[in-house]
């Protein structure tokens, strides 16, 4: 039991396992390099380099742009994630050359003996050495919900933690040879799971591909056929391609994400999945549990109430706070008026605190039995103290019953099994002695971060397992709506899932919940339509935060709650939570935005392909005049628009919404651009003069789609709008730029024409776009 020695240490096997926060800089680099996107445009950048000018060869840069991008993007994101990373890895307590350390998760190495408490979290196989009423969770790995009590010999597997009680494991399996790694498929936190969003764009990009293939091949057989001069044809078709390919809507989802991460790293809060920025975003109810979130870690002990005489109340409580080597929040408020154990009081059976329990108890030989736990499970209603603790509890305090008994048999087998009779034989015929209150810290940020949430309509959920009255006490201190309407989940129908999510649905705050329970509201609130978004710093949390949309950790919490946790606040800051709900609304709506704006230009680029190669005319434009107009209504505005502030919700049905807005918004864009080349095409003047006429109105009808897509207009929104119109005028007006555009607006009534045609389009699409209902207030 002294651990290994730093000899054999130094040449063991350590417990190396990939990050998870982030793959290499080679993945990020082959990720963002080797493209289909990529390959695409640089066969169609290298057809207009051979037969055609350089000039239609600068949409070519977008492959440099785009990848340099997205590894910058991305090498930012990594570093803030392996930072706070290292940051959220808890210690791991190891005893070698007999004294107990603490070091980090990699330091561990096959063979070393790990000490363990409630809340550790295991990062490698082992079997146990020593159990002193060790209770181990292994729901994340085969799903059943119940501890399992451990002895030693018994094997234990990375990827459960610790409940209850004490004990010790020798590492087995380390590194990549443990359980939970080689049960994990995922080596990457940017391996995108599943999510509307990201599914939503991968269907975009699959069915543009598909598309892309025959209107191309017809594009390029209509323009040969009606150039005598092979280059132009070429690069007439080689821009109806381009257009038709949203080569930037991927670049800005990733950079919308990675910056989201970034700037949440900033605030302390490290980002375990890339989805969890969607999850943000959607999240409409928010399930609290009161310890550690509502109020601050930590309490003090208050009042210790004798309701018997001549009992050694005080020797008693030192005793029970003192018997766990790893004492919990509250055998700590305890030892802190009780520092140490009075002399004879020597434990000699154990069965430690749990959530499940409420309770926890030891036999103390000759002074008997005593008990310390929550009044209403320990004590009949009927018995002295129960009333007591039930007014102290409406007062917002924490109420603890310090119960004795001369003999409890089922103590001595230390199992499960005695651990469940133990209740059955407390259970009224335990002598209450004492009542103990501890204090609770509410956090100073409470009130103002609740008041968010009732603002953007997010309900709030306080689910607890301390008395009821407790916890509607802070709830109602805190102006939660409908705080004082306590439920006590033990009446709460089991066996009626539709029931328990009406009542759900119409009461806000719950006590006496069982680890099992925060499970089930979860599920049936999500059963309701719910986003459901669930916060929690104890083990009793864990299977809740599992299954929640989105799991959200306090940093001062068990590193088993960290572990499965989507967000961790390492900073343990409940006022972070606005600043994480607002980076997620912030990401979707402006990649919804974003997406308008690519796909706007992918079904213009569609309709005037199929157009001119069914009617057989030039393409309107060269791809020197797509790459000036697309700069200037999509891809600045898309960089802006992708990180600007926004509050609003997102709401289901990102893909549906797209296309009602880009579809009518396309065709119309290109029935102008279309109109405005074949009214110059029709007359004396040139293809370069015709298709600067088509320029004009393929900016002015693009430029009023950005219009529409940046509402609610801000000045600096205004600002930007304004630059990106001037910018074009002075393309036109300058003679070097308009030379190296090949623009030439020297026919008047055309260019005029098309700007007619435009205000027309214009107001179509403002029309049209608000009849789908996809425009925001």
């Amino acid at each position: 039991m002294d651990g290994l020695t730093s000899a054999q240490v130094s040449g063991a096997k350590t417990n190396h396992v990939p990050r998870r926060s982030s793959r290499s800089l080679g993945a990020i680099i082959r990720a963002n390099v080797f493209t289909l996107f990529n390959l695409v445009i640089g066969v169609l950048w290298a057809l207009v380099l051979i037969f055609g000018a350089w000039q239609d060869g600068l949409f070519g840069l977008v492959i440099v742009a785009n990848a340099l991008i997205g590894i910058v993007q991305e090498l930012r994101a990594k570093r803030t994630l392996d930072r706070l990373a290292v940051i959220n890895e808890a210690p791991v307590t190891v005893r070698r050359d007999g004294r107990d350390q603490e070091i980090p998760p990699r330091q561990v190495v096959l063979g070393d003996l790990i000490l363990l408490g409630p809340g550790d979290r295991l990062l490698v196989d082992g079997e146990v050495v020593e159990s002193d009423g060790l209770e181990i969770d292994e729901s994340l790995l085969t799903g059943e919900a119940d501890p399992v009590h451990k002895l030693p010999g018994d094997q234990v597997l990375s990827g459960s933690f610790a409940v209850a009680g004490s004990g010790a494991f020798v590492a087995t399996k380390v590194g990549t040879d443990a359980y939970a790694v080689r049960l994990a498929e995922e080596a990457s936190r940017f391996h995108l799971a599943r999510s509307e969003l990201r599914e939503g764009v991968a269907n975009f990009i699959k069915y543009i591909t598909w598309l892309v293939i025959p209107i191309g091949t017809l594009l390029i057989y209509s323009q040969l056929r009606n150039s005598a001069d092979f280059g132009t044809a070429i690069t007439g078709a080689v821009a109806g391609i381009v257009t038709m390919i949203p080569e930037g809507l991927v670049l800005m989802t990733s950079i919308a994400f990675a910056v989201g991460v970034v700037r949440l790293g900033r605030r302390s809060c490290l980002v375990q999945e890339l989805p969890a920025i969607e999850g943000l975003a959607r999240v409409d109810v928010l399930c609290l549990d009161k310890t550690g979130t509502l109020t601050a870690g930590g309490m003090d002990l208050g009042e210790v109430l004798p309701l018997s005489d001549g009992r050694p109340i005080h020797d008693a409580l030192a005793a029970l706070a003192n018997v766990d080597h790893r004492p919990n929040a509250t055998a700590k408020a305890i030892q802190s008026r009780y520092p140490a154990a009075a002399d004879g009081w020597t434990a000699v059976d154990v069965v430690p605190f749990s959530s499940a329990r409420k309770w926890s108890g030891a036999d103390f030989g000759p002074h008997g039995v005593w008990l310390l736990g929550a009044p209403d499970v320990l004590l009949d209603a009927t018995a002295d103290g129960y009333e007591r603790a039930a007014e102290l509890a409406s007062t917002g305090a924490r109420v603890l019953a310090l119960c004795r008994t001369d003999s409890l048999d089922s103590l001595a087998s230390g199992s499960v099994a005695s651990a469940a009779g133990t209740e059955k034989a407390a259970d009224g015929r335990a002598e209450a002695v004492a009542l103990v209150t501890l204090k609770q810290r509410i956090r100073p940020d409470a009130h103002e971060t609740l008041r968010y949430f009732a603002k953007q309509g997010v309900t709030v959920k306080v689910i607890s397992g301390d008395n009821p009255d407790a916890v509607a006490a802070i709830a109602t201190g805190l102006e939660i709506p409908d705080g004082h309407r306590a439920i006590d989940a033990r009446t709460l129908p089991a066996d009626d899932p539709a029931k328990l999510a009406e009542l759900l649905d119409t009461h806000t705050v719950f006590g006496r919940v069982t680890p099992q329970q925060k499970r089930a509201f979860v599920g049936a609130l999500q059963s309701r339509g719910h986003t459901v978004a669930m916060t929690g710093d104890g083990v009793n949390d864990v299977l809740a935060l599992k299954d929640a949309d989105l799991g959200i950790a306090m940093g001062a919490g068990s590193p088993a709650t960290k572990a499965v946790a989507q967000v961790v606040l390492l900073d343990d800051k409940f006022s972070s939570l606005p600043h994480v709900v607002g980076e997620g609304r912030r990401v979707l709506a402006n990649i919804e935005r974003v997406s308008n704006l690519f796909l706007t230009k992918t079904f213009y680029a569609i309709a005037l392909s199929l157009l001119t190669g069914v009617l057989g005319l030039m393409f309107p434009f060269a791809p020197r005049h797509s790459t000036l107009v697309n700069a200037l209504t999509i891809g600045i505005p898309a960089f802006v628009l992708a990180l600007a502030p926004t509050l609003e919700r997102a709401k289901p049905g990102f893909v549906p919404r797209v296309l009602r807005f880009a579809v009518p918004a396309g065709l119309l864009c290109a029935g102008a651009v279309f109109l405005a080349f074949w009214a110059a095409h029709s007359g004396t003047s040139t293809l370069i003069e015709d298709r600067t006429s088509a320029t004009i109105a393929l900016f002015l009808t693009t430029w009023w789609v950005l219009i529409l897509i940046t509402k609610p207009l801000t000045l600096g929104r205004v600002a930007m709008i304004g630059a990106m119109a001037g910018l074009f005028a002075l393309a036109l007006a300058i003679p070097f730029i308009r030379h190296f555009f090949a623009l030439e607006p020297g026919d008047l009534s055309n260019d005029l024409t098309a700007v007619g045609i435009s205000v027309v389009a214009a107001a179509g699409i403002s029309v049209a776009v608000k009849v789908a209902g996809t425009l925001r207030p």
